[in-house]
């Protein structure tokens, strides 16, 4: 197989499940050959088994074939190995995945089941692998107290969002004598989407281009437990180092020194960021870390008091603390910035 036709057939495996009616035409389209061309990779993609078509000619629909769907139960009374159970339930349906891509799914995998052996007080828990020819899904649930419920309880928080916030900055445990509180940080961004329902509350991190991330957070009903789930394409190119990588300070640095922190889980509802208690509330545990990220991606406007309190009296007051603004609208921009000059005055 050419490159050229490694490429074009990896175009559709990524993209028929948005185009699964007009996926001929869209590929003809992006790689600017004939529709007829592009109907004939179709064509063997279905042949090999990796598509399914369904329909006559002119209604016909694709979509990838189901290559695993399996589900196992766990009694987390009796306790139990996440390696061991990674090697024994779910290496072997990770067969003839890239290096890199199998990686990342046995970290995931372990962390997950470690966290709910360790925090979830749950006496159940299921795991579930979905595969097919581009993305891999694992699911984890448990039947415990929540974790955002637990979180909020043993930080004394104000309600589960905040304990979500918290969350995504990294270095956060209830047991610091046992776990570090990067498990969850670096697994939400070794996979191309992660999401946590637990509660009413939905999380969801979705991988973008240019080392982006597209965070989202609603209100889902959920009433117990947690459920993790991890995505990743099988042609997946990141690698566990290289997300170790950019949390620390440098190439041979250990010390998870940087953190991103998306600015709208302060916001509730329709609320603005004005106040510098929604401000301290990002600020809480900057201070374990060298440099900062702040994502203002969806934040339309910010108030001089809540930017005063984080690039004025914060970084007066921990210069050595790097806080770089990203993702800001060009209002918002202003506002941090005519707050820095303050400061330069």
């Amino acid at each position: 197989m050419t490159k050229r036709v490694a490429e074009i057939r990896s175009y559709i495996l990524k993209n028929v499940s948005k185009h699964p009616a007009d996926i001929v035409n869209v590929t003809a389209s992006q790689f600017h050959i004939t529709r007829q061309a592009a109907a004939r990779h179709v064509r063997q993609l279905v042949n090999n088994g990796t598509l399914t078509a369904n329909g006559k000619t002119k209604a016909r629909k694709y979509e990838l074939k189901k290559l695993v769907d399996e589900i196992f139960h766990l009694d987390v009374t009796q306790g139990f190995e996440e390696d061991v159970i990674w090697r024994q339930n779910v290496l072997p349906l990770m067969t003839n995945l890239p290096k890199n891509v199998l990686d990342i799914c046995q970290y995931g995998v372990t962390e997950i089941l470690n966290n709910v052996l360790a925090h979830s007080e749950a006496a159940k828990a299921w795991v579930k692998i979905e595969r097919d020819a581009a993305l891999v899904t694992i699911q984890i649930y448990d039947y415990g107290v929540g974790i955002f419920n637990k979180i909020q309880r043993a930080f004394n928080l104000h309600d589960p969002r905040h304990a979500l916030l918290e969350l995504t900055k990294g270095k956060l445990t209830s047991e610091q004598a046992h776990h570090t509180g990067e498990g969850i940080f670096f697994t939400s961004r070794m996979f191309d989407e992660f999401s946590i329902l637990s509660g009413n509350l939905f999380f969801d991190r979705v991988n973008k281009q240019d080392d982006d991330w597209l965070i989202e957070v609603e209100e889902r009903n959920q009433s117990e437990g947690t459920l993790v789930t991890m995505k990743i394409h099988t042609q997946a190119r990141q690698t566990t180092l290289e997300i170790f990588t950019r949390a620390t300070s440098g190439e041979l640095g250990h010390d998870f020194s940087r953190t991103h922190v998306p600015v709208k889980l302060a916001r509730y509802d329709t609320e603005q960021l004005v106040s510098r208690s929604q401000a301290r509330r990002i600020l809480a545990r900057f201070d374990q870390f060298k440099e900062v990220l702040l994502d203002f991606q969806g934040i339309a406007e910010i108030g001089p008091a809540f930017a005063d309190e984080i690039f004025r009296v914060y970084q007066n007051e921990h210069p050595e603390i790097h806080i770089l603004a990203i993702g800001a609208l060009p209002q918002v921009q202003q506002m941090i910035d005519r707050t820095k000059q303050a400061i330069e005055v």
